[in-house]
């Protein structure tokens, strides 16, 4: 089994000079409430500056058009930035409309993309029928967003690899993922890539270390804040 890549999602230029320089971290994926969120005042001219960063690595960058035809027009914008560009394609607009023409469009112009916001196998299915494999295309399933649902997207992810397998050009992304062990569950599927905040990847850089440090890590905390607050029984 391949190793499961992983992907720092932010958009805050000085994480991403951060992570850009740490071997665990194999690309990263934004969307247009990071920018927001990273004080973009500019969507060109900010993403501009993230390429600056991040020359090599693969980078997502978003869409945020709602018609079809200016999701095309900012597509190809977008892509003329960099090389190292995957173009974020949400799998419907704001009106429910499946954007499969756009990414068969989009597709046939050898421009890569990671189509986002999927939820369903049903939505794998139709995106996969888009993509003929000479492009390298990503399909981002947004795991933890279900699970705060209380839906289980393992089925879902694994459904979706099997499908996708034939097809080597098309990964499957964990997308919205919320805990380390995530990343685990992710590498069992045989998922390409997972997607995390720089968080939770600090935290997996501490994987391997026994149950048993675990507890005198545990214990030696409890005791030195006990000390510190000079509790007495």
């Amino acid at each position: 089994m391949s190793k499961t890549k992983i992907f720092c999602d932010i958009a805050d230029s000085k994480t991403i000079k951060k992570f850009n320089k740490k071997s665990i971290v194999n690309g990263f994926t934004t969307n247009p409430s990071l920018m927001r969120k990273a004080g973009a005042k500019s969507y060109e001219k900010y993403s501009k500056l993230l390429l600056k960063i991040c020359k090599k690595k693969p980078i997502s960058l978003e869409v945020f058009a709602d018609n079809f035809n200016e999701m095309e027009k900012q597509a190809l914008k977008i892509n003329s930035w960099g090389k190292n560009i995957y173009v974020k394609i949400p799998v419907i607009n704001s009106k429910g409309k499946f954007t499969g023409q756009l990414i068969k469009k989009l597709n046939k112009k050898k421009i890569k993309l990671n189509i986002t916001a999927v939820y369903t196998f049903a939505q794998v299915k139709k995106i996969n029928r888009c993509l003929n494999n000479k492009t390298k295309s990503i399909i981002s399933i947004f795991s933890g967003r279900m699970a705060d649902v209380g839906k289980d997207p393992v089925p879902i992810v694994k459904k979706a690899v099997q499908i996708t397998r034939a097809k080597n050009k098309v990964e499957i992304l964990w997308a919205s993922t919320r805990e380390p062990y995530n990343y685990t569950q992710a590498q069992q599927l045989g998922c390409q890539i997972i997607t995390m905040p720089p968080k939770v990847i600090e935290k997996v850089s501490s994987f391997g270390r026994s149950f048993d440090q675990l507890t005198k890590d545990t214990v030696k905390a409890f005791l030195i804040d006990s000390k510190k607050s000079r509790f007495k029984i």
